[in-house]
């Protein structure tokens, strides 16, 4: 009973000196591993909140304008019969085309680019004020992923003459036939151009803007502020490491940091959890957006 007595005299204080001794390794061990996962985890992140930045060109088709010449006729062209005509011709040419639609916006910047042009003698794409097609149309409030300008001077027959004469300009004709637009603004307008009665003939197309599903802004916002949290915590993580490797690994005070490093290790990876979700979402509607905008 007494060599009994004496070895669990013994036993005892080196067991509590083992699980001492365990705990500051495990204590040390779990501090490096969380330190190495929270170094690669940060530097993943980063690069996916990088490659959420991604530029959207924009398309814009300005054939040189057309002047037909003629001689004056009776004719009254109407804006109505051109459009038709414009949509015979997709139809005839490629049946898979969709008609375009009229867009009251691109109708208004076409009629007061005619007006422009007969008010200031000039017969360009850009007005003599500098405004090209792009800032035309933006000017009336249509923001487009795509549009295109068609201009033509001289005396028709009919609307049909007119949009044939479009037609047999290859530049014009991909204008008409172009498979992205969806909508048209047309204005047509009789008048004097340099000592001559003349008809100029605008046409506006588009592809808005709103045709692509544009990423959630609320959900940018979301991952902004995720990463403003992220970096606060990711500073508090800095300061606490140095604290430790600045304590005496054997103090009690050593493995209340270490308890605190931790713990804010794994706010730390909750919060990149969740904000690699939204990531990952916003990625997936950038993506959509792009591939709809380079018409895939």
């Amino acid at each position: 009973m007494k060599n009994d007595k004496a070895r669990v005299k013994i036993i005892i204080p080196i067991v509590i000196l083992l699980a001492l001794v365990a705990g500051f390794w495990f204590k040390e061990n779990i501090l490096n591993i969380y330190s190495n996962f929270n170094n690669n985890f940060r530097n993943f992140q980063k690069t996916e909140i990088s490659n959420l930045i991604i530029e959207v060109g924009k398309e814009i088709l300005t054939p040189p304008p057309l002047n037909v010449g003629g001689k004056a006729t009776q004719a009254v062209l109407i804006k109505a019969k051109i459009i038709a005509e414009t949509n015979i011709q997709r139809y005839d040419q490629n049946k898979g085309l969709l008609p375009l639609f009229e867009n009251t916006k691109l109708n208004e910047a076409a009629l007061a680019k005619a007006n422009d042009m007969f008010l200031n003698q000039y017969f360009e794409h850009i007005s003599l004020s500098g405004v090209s097609p792009a800032k035309l149309v933006q000017g009336f409030g249509y923001e487009y992923i795509a549009t295109g300008e068609n201009l033509i001077l001289g005396n028709f027959a009919s609307e049909k003459e007119l949009v044939q004469s479009w037609m047999d300009s290859p530049g014009h004709r991909a204008n008409i036939l172009n498979n992205r637009y969806t909508e048209i603004g047309v204005a047509i307008i009789k008048g004097s151009y340099k000592g001559d009665t003349v008809w100029i003939g605008v046409q506006e197309f588009g592809l808005p803007l709103s045709a692509c599903p544009e990423p959630s802004n609320s959900l940018k916002n979301q991952i902004n502020s995720y990463k403003s949290q992220l970096d606060i915590l990711s500073a508090q993580i800095d300061e606490k490491r140095g604290q430790l490797n600045n304590t005496n690994h054997r103090s009690e005070q050593y493995n209340n940091l270490v308890d605190q490093y931790n713990a804010l290790i794994g706010q730390y990876q909750s919060l990149a959890d969740a904000s690699k979700e939204f990531i990952t979402q916003y990625n997936n509607q950038v993506n959509a957006f792009n591939q709809c905008v380079v018409g895939k």
